[in-house]
C-alpha cells in the first residue's frame, strides 16, 4: 500500500503558520500527513485535535504520531460534530482550523472499503463503518429515478437515467467490479478517455452515502464560531460541489450585507466575520500534480477571522 500524500502540504502550513503554544484542529485527519507538520511546526507547545469518521484512520494516525505524546488528541467523530468535539477537550477558541475533503489514499487502496472501481471489493463506500447506510443498499433498493437524481445532484453526471436504469436492470450487484462493468457498458465503454466511465457514479454514490455536502454546509459555521480573531479556516476541496459550498459560504461571511440587491437600504444587519484570502483558491503547481496525481482537482480557500467590531 502506497504512503499517503498530504495535498498542498506547504500551502496549508504557510495558511495555518502554526506556533507554539497554538491550538489546531485538522477535522478530517485522514493519513495524518496535514496533522504532523503542524505539530511539527508548531513544536514545542502547540496542541493538534483530530477527527475523523473513520475508527480505522484515527488508530492508523494514532500509531503514527505517538511520539507527539499529549499534544495530539484524537477522536472518531464526523466533522458535523465539530463544536461539540471541541469544546469538549478545550479547543474554544482555536488558532487554525484544517479541513481535508478528499478521500483518503488508504479508502481508495483498501479493496475492502468498496471506494474504488480499481480494484473488486464490496459495495460499502462507509467513512464510519457503524453506519446502516452503504453503496450496496443504495444500488440494489433505490429505484430508478431516485438513483438518477443521485447520480446527477452529486456526481454531475450527464448519462444518470441511463446508468441508474441499467444498474437496476443488472441487479443485484454485490461488488465495486460489478458495478464499474454496469455504467461501463452503459455509456458503450471508455472511448479514449482516461477517466473511467464509471467515475462520476462512484463519486456520487460516495458523497449520497455519507452525506457529504450536508456535513460540510453545517461544519463550516462551527469551524468559523472556534477561531479566535486571527485565526485561519483551511479548506480543501477536489469537486465543484464542495468547491461551491465553501466559496458561497466564504463570500457571505466577508461581506457586511447579504441583502438581495433589490433591497436598497440594509436591513438584515450581518457583519463581515472573515477575511478571504486568495479569492480564487489555491490549486496544486505542475510538480506536485506529478508527483501526486491525485492532487490535480485540489483547491484550498483560506479565509482569517476579523476582529469583533
Amino acid at each position: 500500500m502506497s504512503q499517503h500524500i498530504p495535498v498542498l502540504y506547504q500551502e496549508v502550513l504557510d495558511a495555518l503558520q502554526p506556533r507554539s503554544g497554538g491550538r489546531y484542529i485538522d477535522a478530517t485527519v485522514g493519513g495524518g500527513g496535514h496533522a504532523e507538520g503542524i505539530l511539527q511546526a508548531s513544536s514545542p507547545e502547540g496542541l493538534l485535535l483530530g477527527l475523523d469518521a473513520d475508527a480505522e484512520a484515527i488508530e492508523r494516525v494514532r500509531r503514527r504520531l505517538a511520539p507527539f505524546g499529549h499534544r495530539l488528541i484524537l477522536e472518531q467523530a464526523n466533522f458535523r460534530r465539530l463544536a461539540q468535539v471541541a469544546q469538549a477537550h478545550g479547543f474554544d477558541p482555536v488558532d487554525g482550523i484544517l479541513l481535508d475533503l478528499g478521500v483518503s489514499s488508504f479508502h481508495l487502496e483498501e479493496a475492502g472499503r468498496g471506494f474504488s472501481f480499481q480494484s473488486e471489493g464490496p459495495l460499502d463506500m462507509r467513512m464510519d463503518r457503524s453506519q446502516d447506510l452503504s453503496a450496496a443498499d443504495v444500488v440494489n433498493g433505490f429505484d430508478a429515478e431516485t438513483l438518477a437524481d443521485i447520480l446527477y445532484r452529486y456526481g454531475e453526471e450527464r448519462h444518470s437515467r441511463r446508468i441508474a436504469r441499467a444498474i437496476v436492470q443488472a441487479r443485484p450487484l454485490h461488488t465495486t467490479a460489478e458495478l464499474a462493468a454496469v455504467v461501463e457498458r452503459a455509456l458503450g465503454g471508455r472511448r479514449g478517455t482516461r477517466i473511467h466511465p464509471a467515475t462520476r457514479t462512484f463519486q456520487a454514490l460516495r458523497i449520497f452515502v455519507n452525506d457529504e455536502l450536508g456535513a460540510l454546509q453545517e461544519a463550516l459555521p462551527q469551524a468559523l464560531s472556534l477561531l479566535r480573531p486571527g485565526g485561519v479556516l483551511a479548506v480543501i476541496s477536489f469537486h465543484s460541489l464542495e468547491d461551491r459550498i465553501v466559496k458561497q459560504f466564504f463570500r457571505r461571511e466577508s461581506r457586511d450585507c447579504i441583502c438581495p440587491p433589490e433591497v436598497p437600504v440594509c436591513r438584515c444587519n450581518h457583519q463581515a466575520q472573515i477575511e478571504e484570502l486568495h479569492r480564487r483558491g489555491i490549486t496544486p503547481t505542475p510538480d506536485e500534480i506529478q508527483r501526486n496525481p491525485r492532487s490535480r482537482s485540489a483547491r484550498l480557500r483560506i479565509a482569517r477571522k476579523r476582529p469583533p467590531f
